[in-house]
């Protein structure tokens, strides 16, 4: 089996005493853990059937609001002028594929990835767009709030992840970064968290993104507002201090991991079930991550060499798409990289200055980057890379002339275009094709529940795999089947 796998059961039993008295001994480290859950698992009576894995880890780049299609990859030219983009598009190093002239990197680099033009979903707001394809679940939690997200939401792909694979190197095996996606009001989107899985199986957040209300995209350097209301913009890329909790002294955490090591010896004499030995893992992970310098490496991302940030892109989509590298290099499993807040590519004005002066510029670098590092490395085998957001935009240009100087695309979740590279990905191969507005897939049509699988299974998650939740019921992780023909 892979190793990145779990081989945790299909049925679990009751937590038993002593797990209960584990769980509270994690409590003494006073460390906040989300990653608790392997101590949910037991030994089963049956085992999972064995995925072959097509990748130990995936990066999961989300693009909040909703790429353009049109202006990106899947160009119409021959549309009319009411579709139309106004950039051309470009050869790529693949014959006959074709994407935006204003993504020179990526054209060049078109033998390292494929294209799915037809993920569709019936949702053309932003909320329900995000829980639907975070999740990986085309139908709504039937309680869904648009303005919050509800302990019965469903879990997140990353969450999934992080439950349903081990840990490599005592560190959580799911990550988000660089920050929580919310919106300018203030609250916080629905649909990235571990929903019904309950909140300790949460992803890893690495919050190194301060919130700002109106200022979006790749900052400093490619900061815009799609309003341009004139608010400065003064935000600093930190990573995150990793550090005790508050009142948590060195002494204490010290007495508190010897008091550990006392219940392990206590237990010594004890048979060592599997859920046991995931608790150690787990255990150890939350120490690492205050002791291992490996892990402050992976997220200290500004303090890289000239030639590495050059290469990245001097900006928070750059320094993420480096974090997420090296995470992925140190031993996380699932990375979602959001490139930029909440609405970033939400472009319903302004839409071919701002893609063509502040999105697609550093995105291009950064993915390109990553590719390149991945590629030369010999890793890209091993990493499965998507990008997508949560709806497409349509096909239609329109112009909100109250809000906004120039035209720009609405919300449209019936088509949009997903980059997908590495973990057997056949480079320059494109599945489906949309009609000739770019508005529906008219071959291959992929759902949310596809997209999900195709990362499922890369990680080599076993299609009879489930999660229980806090009264031991079963859920399925896979609702769809993988995209087909995308090795």
């Amino acid at each position: 089996m892979p190793d990145s796998v779990t081989s945790h059961s299909i049925h679990a039993r009751g937590v038993s005493r002593r797990t209960a008295v584990q769980a509270g001994a994690v409590g003494l480290l006073g460390l906040g853990m989300n990653h608790v859950s392997a101590l949910r698992k037991s030994v089963s009576a049956e085992t999972l059937t064995p995925q072959e894995a097509s990748a130990k880890s995936c990066i999961f780049i989300f693009l909040s609001g909703g790429l353009s299609q049109h202006d990106s990859f899947d160009l119409k030219p021959h549309a009319p002028d009411t579709v139309r983009s106004e950039y051309s598009p470009i050869a790529t190093s693949t014959p006959g594929l074709t994407i935006c002239e204003h993504l020179p990197m990526l054209a060049q680099r078109s033998h390292l990835w494929g294209l799915c033009r037809t993920l569709s979903h019936p949702s053309n707001e932003h909320s329900a767009g995000h829980q639907i394809v975070l999740s990986g679940r085309t139908m709504l939690p039937p309680l869904f709030n648009p303005v919050k997200p509800l302990a019965t939401d469903w879990p997140s792909i990353a969450a999934i992840a992080g439950d349903a694979t081990v840990s490599r190197n005592n560190l959580p095996p799911a990550a988000v970064l660089p920050e929580r996606l919310v919106h300018s009001s203030g609250r916080v989107i629905p649909g990235q968290f571990a929903g019904e899985m309950g909140p300790q199986r949460d992803p890893w957040f690495i919050e190194a993104s301060p919130f700002h209300r109106t200022s979006y995209g790749a900052f400093p350097e490619y900061a815009f507002d799609h309003q341009e209301r004139g608010q400065s913009d003064s935000r600093v890329f930190q990573a995150p201090n990793i550090s005790l909790s508050h009142g948590v002294t060195r002494n204490v955490f010290r007495e508190r991991v010897a008091l550990l090591d006392q219940l392990e010896r206590q237990r010594q004499s004890l048979d060592r079930h599997a859920h046991v030995e995931q608790f150690d893992r787990y255990r150890q992970g939350a120490i690492s991550l205050l002791n291992d310098p490996n892990v402050r490496h992976a997220i200290d991302v500004t303090e890289a060499d000239d030639a590495t940030q050059e290469k990245y892109g001097r900006n928070s989509f750059g320094w993420s798409l480096l974090m997420a590298r090296r995470l992925v290099e140190t031993g996380v499993n699932m990375v979602q990289v959001n490139l930029g807040s909440d609405e970033t590519w939400d472009n319903h004005g302004n839409i071919f200055p701002h893609l063509k002066d502040y999105l697609l510029p550093p995105m291009d670098r950064a993915v390109s980057a990553l590719l390149d590092d991945l590629h030369e490395s010999g890793q890209l085998d091993d990493t499965l890379i998507v990008m997508a957001g949560e709806m497409g935009r349509t096909p239609k240009i329109s112009h909100l002339a109250s809000h906004y100087k120039l035209p720009g695309r609405d919300h449209w979740g019936a088509a949009q275009s997903v980059l997908l590279a590495g973990g057997g990905v056949k480079g320059g191969n494109v599945i489906g094709a949309t009609d000739e507005q770019g508005a529906y897939p008219i071959d291959a049509k992929q759902t949310p529940e596809n997209f999900a699988a195709t990362i499922y299974q890369a990680l080599g998650i076993p299609r009879n795999a489930v999660w229980h939740d806090a009264v031991n019921r079963p859920h399925a992780i896979y609702y769809g089947n993988p995209i087909d023909g995308l090795t």
